[in-house]
């Protein structure tokens, strides 16, 4: 009979930041009398697999063991076990928060900075966003930053994997950096002034998601599990409240002039990459190995051509209100798919994968992240049209001209952010202690439930109404967005920190960027079912001859809608478009133009609109929070490898009765002899929530 090598029993927690390799002398076991560090098998990387799966069994015994022990102070027993390297210093871990947390910021800001100045940058440029020629120069300005950064993300992940998280993110900054000096210093106008916004926008996008991918897997490298839950809430409250913060920033900017709007992330950029590269330094487990270019190359065409696609879908073809119909972008939106679907198998066959996709059987991983997509839509969808709700109804309907809108639409989103940076941080901190389920899925039933409130009120609100309903749906939004960031990356082997960021990442823009081409879209559908008949019965009522009442009754929706999004009084426009202006009389054109006229012209079918936007937005959520519900108990990953969490999900498995997940404890966790709640993660269970 083959006889096999001794299997290694024990190797001990030596400090709370490195464990002891099993081929080292073992010590001695110490007696169950009290509450000791947690014991954590981890069996030398050449023994058989037979022994590390042993080694992995005999540790749950031994840890139920702990738990079971009467919890009195043992403090001789915890000195005497820290003897090994030392603990990553706490100064650091601050640093790599503040720093990372500075380029989340930064980097969302400029999501949606661009969003409510548009009007500005166009007059800067002398280009007119509503010339069928220059449909393409918007939505470009608009949506170029989004889907590169989207697209580029996991990518950036996995290289942060292979050569350094810290390397990626610092070059990240200086490339934004870079992209936002010469977006200011725009030398041209017209056309080549926005081609050059666009190329810009797109390389402002390559360090966007360089930033993305790796701010996360820094802050989950410094922090032990048990503070990720707050420091995630700090980083992830600056980046999800950047794109509120960016309204409001873009909204004062733009009055003052439309380069600062790029200029102003030059200082912050400067400050943060010369900070960056002198601070943060490689503390995580990298995973070297070969670039996978068949994965990278399907994953980023296929993307690339589902939101390209979308996006076109907005635009009229032929005699539909919507490009839906039109077959580029049906052929677009299918081959992407197949390119992504393409992307799965590559993935699953490759020896060395872009991105893991075992990952996903972590349900804690794929509930999160499902969530955090769906969720994603839901807010950049409410961002699009709370904005054209203010700027083409309700601020015209109060008085403000229309070339004041913008900045007037953010300071009157000031709830919304409000409620977000109250909640964000409160709700990372409390689920350290308590998980993220709980957070999380109440976060998102009240984002459902503002939803609804929105449907209620009148067009022409009274603004303590939706103050207050912002209000909550930016406290929903706070409760969700940390706890789930943190839950997501707590849920990963150490070495696939920065592929998952870069996953996380890679859904919550591309959830951006899916919202506008998804939300504008129903919104045309509900908004063209009414808007021809309400146009043309307007324009016949101030005398506008009917063959031309009827033209322009026809117009397309979506041309109308981008108006009121861009501050534009679009009646103004087809009046001197048509020649019509020059036939009419005074009186008529003064009532035609002025800032009442349009606001009630377009309010009946504009809440036709929002019924089916905010009805859709409404379900997407509530599955959103039934995804969350399911990610189940908290979940720390303690494995330092992928391979370590396979064997441990096996061996647990194999043992019955343990969650088979699978993953090493984790080692920084407090014990019961701090004064909290135990949090023994055996196979990735935690029995505190």
């Amino acid at each position: 009979m083959l006889a096999l090598p001794p299997i290694p029993r024990y190797s001990y927690l030596v400090s709370k930041q490195q464990l002891v390799s099993s081929n080292m002398p073992a010590p001695t076991k110490p007696p169950v009398t009290g509450a000791h560090p947690r014991v954590v098998v981890t069996p030398s990387p050449s023994a058989c697999p037979i022994q590390r799966i042993a080694a992995v069994k005999t540790t749950h015994h031994d840890a139920v063991a702990s738990r079971e022990a009467p919890r009195t102070n043992s403090h001789a027993s915890n000195s005497a076990l820290q003897t090994a390297a030392p603990q990553q210093s706490d100064r650091y871990k601050w640093i790599a928060l503040s720093n990372t947390t500075l380029g989340m910021l930064m980097a969302t800001i400029n999501s949606s900075i661009v969003l409510i100045s548009l009007p500005a940058i166009f007059k800067g440029i002398q280009l007119n966003p509503l010339e069928p020629s220059n449909v393409n120069y918007l939505l470009w300005i608009l949506m170029g930053y989004m889907v590169v950064s989207a697209v580029l993300v996991v990518p950036f992940g996995r290289l942060g994997d292979m050569y350094g998280r810290v390397r990626i993110y610092n070059l990240g900054f200086a490339v934004f950096t870079a992209a936002s000096v010469l977006l200011a210093l725009d030398p041209f106008m017209g056309a080549a002034g926005g081609q050059w916004l666009i190329w810009w926008r797109l390389v402002q996008g390559i360090g966007g998601a360089m930033i993305f991918a790796n701010s996360t897997a820094i802050i989950t490298d410094a922090f032990p599990a048990h503070h990720r839950g707050m420091a995630m809430g700090i980083n992830q409250v600056a980046a999800i409240a950047g794109s509120f913060i960016g309204l409001i920033v873009g909204g004062l900017l733009s009055v003052i002039d439309w380069r600062a709007v790029f200029f102003v992330s030059v200082p912050v950029g400067l400050a943060g990459t010369i900070w960056a590269y002198l601070s943060l330094k490689e503390v995580g487990t990298r995973n070297p190995g070969r670039f996978d270019w068949a994965g990278n190359l399907a994953f980023a065409a296929g993307l690339t051509l589902v939101l390209a696609g979308i996006t076109y879908g907005i635009q009229p073809y032929g005699d539909s209100s919507t490009g839906w119909t039109n077959p580029w972008v049906l052929g677009s939106i299918i081959g992407g798919v197949v390119l992504l679907v393409a992307f799965v198998a590559i993935e699953l066959k490759v020896a060395e994968p872009m991105f893991e996709m075992r990952l996903f059987r972590i349900r804690a991983f794929a509930s999160g992240n499902f969530a955090s997509l769906l969720s994603s839509i839901g807010r950049g969808g409410l961002q699009f049209m709370l904005i054209i709700w203010l700027q083409g109804i309700w601020l015209p309907l109060h008085g403000y001209s229309y070339e004041d809108t913008p900045l007037w639409a953010g300071i009157y989103l000031l709830p919304l952010t409000v409620g977000f940076l109250l909640a964000g941080p409160l709700s990372g901190v409390l689920s350290d202690k308590f998980g993220a389920r709980l957070f999380a899925t109440l976060g998102l039933c009240i984002v459902a439930g503002t939803f609804v409130l929105l449907l209620v009120i009148p067009v022409n609100f009274e603004y303590w109404q939706f103050a207050t309903i912002t209000f909550l749906s930016g406290i929903g939004s706070g409760m969700f967005g940390a706890p789930n960031r943190s839950a997501i990356m707590s849920s990963v082997p150490a070495d696939q920190r920065g592929s998952a960021s870069g996953m996380a990442g890679m859904l919550q823009n591309s959830g951006s960027s899916l919202s506008i081409g998804i939300f504008f879209s129903l919104m045309i559908a509900g908004f063209a079912t009414d808007l021809p008949h309400a146009l043309t019965n307007g324009l016949l009522a101030h005398n506008v001859p009917a063959a031309t009442a009827t033209q322009l009754g026809s117009s397309a929706p979506v041309g109308i809608l981008f108006a009121a999004f861009l501050g534009y009084n679009p009646i103004q426009t087809l009046l001197d478009q048509s020649g019509t202006a020059s036939t009419l009389n005074p009186a008529d054109v003064s009532a035609l133009t002025n800032k009442e006229f349009f606001p009630q012209l377009i309010s009946a079918p504009f809440q036709s609109g929002l019924t089916v936007v905010f009805t859709v937005a409404a379900v997407m959520t509530l599955v959103a929070a039934a995804a969350s519900l399911v990610r189940g108990r908290r979940y720390i990953n303690g494995a330092s490898s992928l391979a370590a969490h396979d064997l441990a999900a096996a061996a647990a498995k194999a043992d019955g009765g343990v969650d088979a997940r699978g993953a090493i404890a984790d080692a920084s966790a407090p014990t019961a002899t701090d004064g909290r709640t135990p949090e023994f993660t055996m196979a990735g269970k935690d029995t505190s929530e």
